[in-house]
């Protein structure tokens, strides 16, 4: 019996089982429905595919839908989109891209409209060049940088090129009411009245069909057990990854709306919006020990939010060269509120040091036999420019090819116009010239290179602004925290007086 065979008759089976009943409803009146809905118009499909049980489930009934019309019915492309982070939980990279090669081959043999394809974020908008490079916290749930520009971006990018071309899309998410009750309030804000499809939260020209919609954890786990992959295979190997991992998948986001990972879900490695990652911590006690070093880079990377390590790892201006404060939650006993100062980007010594070691551990799980990127090379040559042109710290002595020497023995193919101004024997002689005459040798380095910037322009508009608004950046931090600490308490005793005072007049009046 013929693979395609053996497909058509399990399909079948499932289909005339009277069990396959699924959110109240037989499983062939849902493809009857995928069915009639594709062929109702020209609007192309583009099919969210996270790698994880709801999306694959909805990847397994749509093209089985297909795989039941007649050829000359399939007359609208799919198209599957997955977004990588490119720092996804290794595994699950793993399963992604072998379910993308199969439903590629998988289609090409079944005379099917479907492709498979990814994205990637930006190179200067990934985890690392913003992280490493730039200096960002690790993100928080009060600052998640990582979500828009690592996520919704590239999806989003990818759904409205389909919308330039064809005018109008239908996008297939295998989101469930029953994930969160926020969720299930966003699905019925959007949904329009008498039609399978709601509007798109952000995206004009887009609208969103949720065949599962109403189905439960179970039932989802219930239709891919009982069925093979259409595409070839089973997904005995999806199960046995979350069963080994002990964790739900991160679904594909494609807006604001959409539910973070959260706790116990398949998503970036290196998340530290959850406290522990449960899923990595899963999978190592269940065999995969060699993914220890990135759980214990991730545990640095959560430490480094907590208030107390902040000092030590974070710059003490923001990266625009300002001096900020916050006032704490905690009120006093006299009634005012702590004042704390906000600290900016990581310390350029710490980045330095957290990408030797992220490229240490690299080095050493490929000596082991994994085949892993922990960090893209094109990722470095961004990290090697921000650094370079750093506006608080820059790395005047062009170290990162150096760290990356150290570690693999070998050069990358540098761009040598990006290497700086100054060399270290330069930046020893602004720094005695600093103690010598109390002007911050920062502070020349970024006038000189200002100047170098615009050497030989005929017209260098907005130079004396620029100087200008360097010379205004607080150069001196511990005597700049001292006096504007000073000037806030002394505004708060003021406010204080206030408040009596005019809790007197009240009184007397």
């Amino acid at each position: 019996m013929t693979t395609d065979n053996m497909l058509y008759n399990s399909i079948d089976e499932m289909l005339a089982d009277d069990m396959s009943v699924y959110a109240g409803r037989p499983l062939k009146n849902l493809l009857h429905e995928i069915q009639e809905l594709y062929q109702h118009d020209d609007k192309p499909w583009v099919i969210g595919f996270s790698g994880g049980k709801d999306s694959t489930t909805i990847l397994s009934l749509i093209y089985t839908a297909l795989l039941y019309l007649e050829p000359e019915q399939r007359h609208k492309h799919v198209y599957v989109v997955s977004s990588d982070t490119l720092v996804e939980t290794p595994v699950v990279v793993d399963q992604i891209k072998f379910v993308i090669d199969e439903v590629n081959k998988g289609a090409k043999e079944h005379d099917l409209p479907i492709t498979a394809h990814q994205v990637f974020p930006k190179t200067d908008q990934t985890f690392w060049a913003n992280l490493l490079g730039k200096g960002y916290p690790a993100p928080t749930t009060s600052f998640r940088w990582c979500t828009e520009r690592m996520k919704i971006d590239p999806v989003s990018e990818f759904i409205m090129d389909k919308v330039a071309r064809f005018g109008e899309v239908i996008v297939v998410l295998g989101s469930r009411s029953q994930e969160s009750s926020s969720r299930a309030q966003v699905i019925a804000k959007h949904k329009i009245d008498g039609s399978l499809l709601a509007r798109h939260t952000s995206l004009p020209g887009a609208f969103t069909y949720m065949p599962i919609e109403s189905w439960t954890h179970d039932e989802v786990w219930m239709y891919l057990l009982a069925t093979v992959a259409p595409w070839g295979g089973s997904n005995r190997e999806l199960f046995d990854l979350y069963k080994g991992s002990n964790a739900g998948e991160c679904p594909l986001v494609i807006d604001k709306s959409t539910p973070s990972c959260g706790n116990s879900r398949f998503g970036c490695w290196t998340c530290t919006v959850v406290t522990k990652d449960k899923a990595i911590e899963g999978l190592i006690e269940n065999g995969a020990t060699w993914m220890t070093p990135l759980l214990k880079f991730r545990q640095k990377l959560w430490d480094s939010t907590k208030p107390e390590n902040k000092e030590a790892l974070r710059s003490t201006r923001r990266r625009d060269g300002r001096i900020s404060y916050v006032r704490s939650r905690n009120v006093n006993d006299d009634g005012s509120r702590e004042i704390k100062r906000a600290f900016g980007p990581y310390k350029m010594s710490v980045r330095q040091e957290w990408l030797k070691e992220l490229l240490t551990i690299e080095r050493d799980l490929r000596a082991e036999g994994q085949d892993i990127e922990l960090i893209t090379r094109p990722e470095l040559h961004a990290i090697r420019k921000e650094w370079l042109h750093d506006p608080l710290d820059p790395d005047w002595t062009d170290c990162l090819p150096a760290i990356y020497r150290e570690v693999y023995g070998e050069d990358l193919d540098w761009v040598e116009n990006d290497a700086g101004a100054f060399t270290k024997p330069d930046a020893d002689l602004l720094k005695e010239l600093e103690e010598e005459y109390e002007v911050p040798a920062e502070l020349i380095m970024k006038l000189i290179e200002l100047e170098l910037s615009m050497e030989g322009l005929s017209v260098r508009r907005g130079l004396l602004r620029k100087m200008e608004s360097l010379l205004e950046q607080d150069w001196d931090a511990d005597g700049s925290h001292e006096y504007r600490m000073g000037s806030i308490k002394q505004l708060d005793s003021y406010e204080k007086e206030m408040n009596e005072l005019r809790e007197k007049y009240e009184e007397l009046a």
